[in-house]
């Protein structure tokens, strides 16, 4: 290899490497059914979603929700301010919904880029009567899921389903699905647009 090519293919590499180095980890998942916000944003199904839309399964945040976690109007960005536009109501009706009923069965599947050893899976809902313009917050969900899938440490499979019965409810409401990581202190956190009509 002549001298000034090899020069300038080690400046190459040497000039990318500290770039490579700042570059995170491909993440690690999302809810594709219901679609969820992430999903929505990385499928450009919706825009104007800042970095979600490159990747929507990197939404983790401080574990230990409702006790602590991310704080109030940050829940669905997992109060990280890269995913900010997903705390953003957009007018209370901005945001694809998918239609469900009070009573019926509401499954919920994943898809993985990167297992964890996961504690559990645990959906929570807005409250009846919820303020729908405001961004989200431990007042305005039923702190008690109405879904809770243990894992026990193990780690989910792709497409993954988790189910269980929608409460009553009328209008628009929020699904908060939040994805406990055994061996880290994060979790990931999906916010899931519904309308019981």
């Amino acid at each position: 290899m002549p001298r000034k090519t090899s020069i300038a293919l080690a400046a190459a590499v040497t000039a990318g490497l500290p770039l490579a180095l700042v570059v995170p980890a491909w993440a690690h998942g999302y809810t594709t059914s219901p679609p969820s916000r992430s999903y929505l944003c990385g499928t450009h199904k919706v825009t104007n979603c800042g970095e979600v839309q490159w990747d929507p399964d990197g939404v983790e945040g401080p574990k230990g929700f409702p006790n602590s976690g991310p704080r109030d109007g940050t829940i669905c960005a997992g109060a990280d301010g890269r995913w900010s536009p997903l705390d953003d109501q957009r007018g209370g009706t901005g945001w694809p919904a998918t239609k469900v009923t009070s009573g019926s069965e509401f499954s919920v599947k994943w898809h993985f880029t990167a297992a964890h050893s996961t504690t559990s899976f645990r959906y929570f809902i807005t409250k009846e009567g919820w303020d729908s313009k405001s961004p989200i917050s431990r007042a305005s969900l039923d702190l008690t899921p109405f879904i809770n899938k243990s894992y026990g440490g193990r780690q989910p499979s792709d497409g993954d389903v988790h189910s269980g019965t929608l409460p009553q409810r009328t209008g628009r409401q929020v699904v908060l699905g939040v994805w406990d990581i055994a061996d880290t202190g994060n979790a990931f956190y999906q916010c899931i647009d519904v309308d019981f009509g």
